[in-house]
């Protein structure tokens, strides 16, 4: 990890440099183009990061003032736990930071903040084919060995 790295919850002054790497995971997801997220979907994802009422929040990584990724995550009740539960939903770094430990960094923000909430769990998916990703993931995490399923309605 950079030694100056910051990982700290994201920041209304943060949205020119946070819209690139939101649109970069999108991307990479394959949510680009004709099947880009409509920008309201976009600009109610911001919103909700600083909606008190939401249980939906951000992080960001910061090296020399520059954002080289994100993560949010969401926090949620279970019934088969009395302390909430933390998914996070979105983890992107940028090309050029990729192996130098931010997405580490990151992952290792949101478990912070989850221990501060009192949940009792933090767990994410990831897509098959995202080996590089897993890599890592297998070092910070264990595989819980559920499959997604999902029907959009």
């Amino acid at each position: 990890m950079p030694l100056n790295l910051i990982i700290r919850p994201v920041t209304q002054q943060d949205y020119d440099q946070w819209l690139p790497l939101w649109d970069g995971y999108n991307a990479f997801y394959g949510r680009s183009g004709d099947t880009a997220l409509a920008p309201e979907i976009t600009q109610t994802t911001w919103a909700r990061f600083f909606d008190i009422n939401e249980p939906v929040h951000a992080l960001v990584a910061e090296l020399d003032g520059k954002l080289l990724g994100l993560t949010h995550y969401i926090f949620h009740r279970s019934t088969t736990s009395l302390t909430t539960n933390c998914y996070l939903q979105d983890l992107f770094t940028t090309q050029n930071s990729r192996g130098k430990g931010v997405a580490r960094a990151l992952i290792n923000g949101v478990y912070e903040k989850a221990k501060l909430a009192g949940s009792g769990r933090v767990y994410w998916q990831t897509h098959e084919t995202n080996a590089t990703a897993m890599l890592l993931y297998d070092k910070v995490a264990d595989k819980s060995g559920f499959v997604v399923y999902r029907k959009l309605i």
